[in-house]
């Protein structure tokens, strides 16, 4: 059925269509901001990942355009040498540039490029083809030497990577001035050490200076978490002093009035039904843990963690990943501990022997989240038939979870595996992606 205003609204050309519904989407991301799309705020690890990415693409570049020069004065050396060096070379900034893409031993990758022209460029003078005819004008590692500066860079700390900026190009200029590296007068190695210096020395600050701003951030949006924690603790404070009262007033007063005047069968049995439900608001109340507004590292709170799971007596994989400077409150961090060991320990005690695979993931998320999963490929079970007097699940796991403003989430099924997931806060953790069970990590 159309509606009565279509006709208008197409006459007047406005917007039909797809391009209606894009905008449509826009003005209602702008009117409410949950629904708006979130920027990833700057942090250390993301500045390593584009400085060390844009790094290897400047070492594919220069690599490129030494070639020619290469190919001019690759037979100029010995055929061993040169097939070795040119491999060894291009091999390492190639694994440089994939490991930077993947964000796995990127550190290592950029060592082993450092590593592999320092020990081409010192080599290089003792296996010329015939030492009588060297090479005419600069030898091609000339041209990476930049390339060997900005990956000591990525992976030296800064002193490292600046005696290596210095010490490299000046052993480059005193082998330039040799019979074996062309006998240039030592004026022009010297240029060509300080030139490379130069360039090396640029890339060497651009990526100290961005790295320490970074950090910078990084401290910055900890110290602000730690502020919005305090916040958060005495807002929950005044919030279950609240609670508590109108249980006291409401609940047990009312039960306590109520019984008194209660003569029918009626109205015991209501009088009875009212103290059942008083005495269950008062023991949920309890399960709240006291806070005394100190706060723990992330970091600290996954040690803990996986010093637990290597003390089961079946081995757990762990995996951890992610842990930066956000901090926890002393009491929300002791109750996903307290959960997280009670996930394993149900794992231990009915998914069944050590034969079961087990896994414990400890992770930071977007929004200074944390997350939390313990996981089986045992047995598993059906929620709906738990027994109501075995609290382990409820009572231990995923009530002491949302007590401390978290989330415990279930996934099993008979015969599927067990997977509990835990995250805290409940307004910035993101959904939990299905988990297999083939996850990776060290055996506890």
């Amino acid at each position: 059925m159309s509606r009565p205003d279509a006709a208008p609204a197409v006459a007047t050309g406005a917007p039909t269509g797809r391009r209606a519904s894009r905008r449509e989407s826009r003005r209602e991301s702008r009117l409410d901001p949950q629904r708006a799309p979130q920027r990833t705020p700057l942090s250390r690890k993301r500045v390593d990942t584009v400085v060390s990415r844009s790094v290897a693409w400047f070492g594919i570049v220069f690599g490129l355009q030494a070639v020619p020069g290469l190919l001019s004065q690759y037979a100029l050396g010995q055929p061993l040498w040169s097939a070795l060096a040119v491999g060894a070379i291009y091999g390492s900034l190639l694994t440089a540039l994939l490991c930077s893409t993947i964000k796995r031993w990127v550190v290592g990758s950029h060592l082993l490029v450092s590593f592999v022209y320092v020990v081409a460029l010192v080599t290089w003078p003792f296996f010329l083809a015939d030492p009588a005819v060297p090479q005419q004008g600069d030898h091609w590692l000339y041209q990476l030497t930049t390339v060997a500066t900005a990956t000591a860079a990525i992976g030296f700390r800064v002193r490292g990577a600046l005696a290596y900026l210095i010490i490299v190009p000046l052993i480059y200029g005193i082998i330039r001035a040799t019979p074996q590296g062309g006998g240039g007068p030592w004026e022009l190695g010297l240029f060509n050490a300080i030139y490379a210096i130069i360039l090396g020395g640029a890339v060497l600050v651009i990526v100290t200076m961005t790295r320490a701003a970074a950090t910078s951030v990084d401290e910055a949006q900890g110290a602000a978490l730690d502020r919005y924690s305090r916040a958060v603790r005495q807002h929950a404070t005044e919030v279950e002093r609240v609670h508590v009262d109108s249980i006291v007033h409401d609940s047990v007063l009312t039960t306590l009035l109520t019984a008194a005047r209660a003569e029918t069968p009626e109205q015991k049995a209501l009088s009875a039904q009212m103290a059942a439900n008083a005495m269950r608001h008062l023991d949920e109340a309890a399960l709240v843990s006291p806070d005394d507004g100190s706060t723990v590292r992330f970091r600290q709170l996954a040690d803990r963690i996986v010093s637990a799971a290597r003390q089961m007596p079946v081995p757990f994989s762990v995996r951890v990943r992610s842990l930066d400077t956000r901090v926890i409150p002393a009491a929300q961090a002791e109750a996903l501990y307290s959960a997280a060991v009670q996930a394993m320990m149900n794992s231990v005690q009915h998914a069944g022997g050590p034969e079961v695979r087990r896994w414990l993931k400890v992770s930071g998320v977007h929004g200074g989240a944390v997350e939390i999963e313990v996981g089986d490929a045992g047995g598993g079970f059906d929620p709906e038939q738990v027994p109501a007097e075995r609290l382990g699940l409820r009572r231990s796991i995923v009530e002491r979870t949302a007590n401390a403003g978290g989330e415990a989430a279930l996934r099993t099924a008979i015969g599927r595996g067990t997977v509990i997931v835990l995250s805290w806060p409940v307004f910035t953790a993101p959904h939990a992606e299905p988990s297999s069970f083939d996850e990776a990590g060290g055996t506890a």
